[in-house]
């Protein structure tokens, strides 16, 4: 069975301007065309479509998306490089989570700053608060704020 641009955008739900972008960076050779050039995807497509959509969110540049595609399209002899590649990306995705749980401890700590001087009327009430009344999540970064000191 073959689908639309339209048809297999929504099945991935990703808006058919992003399948024809793919399309011009040249990620999807594997896409069959009508005689009028327009685009067929078939249901085995569908795999290639989610990895690709995988290592783009992923944050893989373009380029290395690309030379994914190439090997695996080259079949098992490049399992190994298709494999460091995963790994690799996969390292970087576990440093942008680290990332971000750092962030969004802060966040948190803030809100919770800005939730207990609301209560009291003034930022004021932290500078005598007792380190216990703090969360105990919090106690981190204040002691690692207090030793930059």
């Amino acid at each position: 069975m073959f689908y639309t641009i339209g048809e297999m955008a929504q099945r991935l739900n990703v808006a058919p301007s992003t399948l024809r972008y793919y399309d011009k960076e040249g990620l999807l050779p594997f896409v069959e065309r009508s005689s009028g050039g327009i685009r067929m995807f078939k249901d085995e497509d569908m795999e290639w479509l989610r990895m690709l959509g995988c290592l783009k969110k992923a944050g893989m540049p373009l380029k290395e998306i690309r030379s994914f595609m190439e090997l695996s399209r080259q079949g098992d002899a490049t399992i190994n490089r298709r494999l460091e590649l995963i790994e690799k990306q996969r390292q970087s995705v576990l440093e942008q989570q680290r990332q971000l749980k750092e962030t969004l401890l802060m966040l948190d700590y803030k809100r919770w700053y800005y939730q207990t001087a609301q209560a009291a009327g003034t930022c004021a009430v932290h500078e005598t608060m007792p380190l216990d009344q703090v969360p105990e999540q919090f106690r981190p970064l204040m002691a690692e704020w207090e030793a930059e000191k």
